[in-house]
């Protein structure tokens, strides 16, 4: 089935949900029950996309749990190092068959092509199973928190849970092993459930997603950027910012929503966005952007290559390296690998003439300068291949007329862009006095929300999440 049957904004979910919340309260104060039942609607969720995508998780679970628990018995590092590096091989190796082999052998095909060899590598042309890439890496966390000591191995019901949990199976957030496999440890009282921020996170999350992010698609990105030579610059311009505000009110919307849902559930997750084109440096985006891989990349990719231990030179290659296969990470595509560079050159460059330098530079600059530069860097990753990237590029310098502009898209874009730049502690106050409602007003509450998201959804339905494809 398709990855449209996991959508959190259906009807299909939302019945899914409300049973599995209210069994779920019911069966808390019982781990016995509750593990088995929490990972049957876990593989009920994924099912729905493809059962064999089940039995490939289900295989990642054993694979991992067993490294973690050779590691355990071990007592000698260097054994204990070889199968981790084993266990991330085979997790890596996973996710390289499923998501970049087809990438790689095309390409090295086409080398030999050139070269008039004719030994083409075959293609598999493999379904890539949703939220591999999540998944892939919080396995990879387990075992190496279990190998650094900062975890005992878990039983293999509780790895199952954790890297099964549908909120957060598809598309994230990243949670650490430690951090959530220590909440399993005793059993979740419904009567400390966080309802209200809960309830709220979901309502901002449906409303980010269908009535702002989809609308954006529909109306300028998806025409514009499917054939961006149709179009003059007006319209290319206000596609690239429409994208930039689409991505995020998309991605942080389901993020939202996933931690909504783990929250009524009894389960916190770490924050995955901050208000990133606030930004006013590169290093301050990836602090806000995608937090919980920003630091997957941080604690697991760059301090292991040296971090900032070497000296700048040094410092400037393992930033390059952690970013642009951060790119790679997002797709198996050019695009996405120049996407990375993009963003390594600018983290270089920041770091290359310094910080204290870089903060004299007044602040209203440089966020014009970084947000703009973040706006280009997703015209590279919304385009799916560098022709459509290079049309796009020259309908920007294309004088016409404005033929998609409306003052609905333009609105959108300002609305999501300087709700980030206001000062947070108003809305923050605002979100709390919100989530302090009696049960009955939060209820009334998102009941409207549902409304008004309901009457935005097209005809064909909710498009899946743009990370569904990650």
């Amino acid at each position: 089935m398709s990855p449209r049957s996991v959508v959190f904004p259906t009807v299909q979910f939302a019945i899914f949900f409300v049973v599995v919340l209210a069994l779920s309260w019911a069966l808390m104060p019982k781990p016995g029950l509750w593990k088995p039942f929490i990972l049957a609607a876990s593989a009920v969720f994924y099912g729905a996309a493809s059962w064999r995508w089940v039995a490939l998780l289900a295989a990642l679970v054993l694979a991992n749990q067993l490294a973690a628990v050779l590691i355990a018995r071990s007592g000698r590092p260097k054994v204990r190092s070889s199968i981790v590096a084993a266990a991330v091989a085979v997790d890596l190796g996973l996710l390289g068959l499923f998501k970049y082999y087809d990438f790689f052998a095309e390409d090295f095909n086409r080398v030999l092509g050139t070269v008039g060899l004719d030994l083409p590598l075959p293609l598999l042309s493999l379904a890539l199973p949703v939220g591999i890439s999540f998944f892939v890496f919080q396995a990879i966390s387990y075992v190496v928190d279990v190998k650094r000591g900062l975890l005992p191995p878990a039983r293999t019901v509780d790895l199952a849970i954790y890297l099964s949990f549908f909120p957060h199976l598809v598309a994230g957030p990243i949670v650490r092993a430690r951090e959530f496999l220590p909440q399993l440890a005793a059993p979740r009282d419904p009567r400390n459930v966080a309802v209200g921020a809960g309830v709220v996170l979901i309502a901002v999350g449906l409303v980010k997603k269908v009535v702002l992010a989809d609308f954006l698609a529909r109306e300028i990105v998806d025409p514009v950027f499917a054939v961006p030579q149709l179009y003059h610059t007006p319209d290319v311009l206000l596609a690239a910012y429409a994208y930039a505000a689409q991505i995020y009110c998309d991605f942080s919307g389901y993020t939202d929503i996933a931690i909504g849902l783990a929250l009524l559930m009894g389960f916190i997750f770490p924050q995955n966005f901050d208000s990133p084109y606030r930004s006013a440096s590169f290093r301050e985006f990836w602090r806000r952007w995608h937090i919980t891989l920003s630091r997957y990349l941080r604690d697991f990719l760059y301090i292991p290559l040296g971090g900032n231990r070497g000296g700048r030179w040094s410092t400037a290659r393992n930033l390059m390296i952690t970013m642009v296969l951060g790119g790679l990470w997002h797709g198996a595509a050019w695009t996405f690998v120049l996407w990375g560079a993009l963003h390594g050159t600018a983290l270089v460059t920041e770091h290359l003439i310094g910080a204290d330098r870089v903060d004299r530079v007044p602040a209203w600059l440089r966020w014009i300068v970084v947000f703009n530069l973040v706006v280009f860097g997703w015209i590279l990753f919304r385009s799916p291949d560098l022709e459509i990237v290079g049309s796009f590029l020259r309908a920007l310098v294309s004088p016409g007329a404005a033929t998609l502009v409306t003052p609905a898209i333009v609105g959108a874009v300002v609305l999501v862009i300087g709700m980030q730049l206001l000062p947070p502690r108003p809305l923050q106050a605002l979100r709390l006095r919100v989530e302090g409602w009696r049960p009955t007003a939060l209820g009334v509450g998102l009941a409207a929300v549902i409304l008004l998201v309901a009457a935005t959804v097209p005809t064909q339905g909710v498009p899946p999440f743009i990370y569904f494809q990650f």
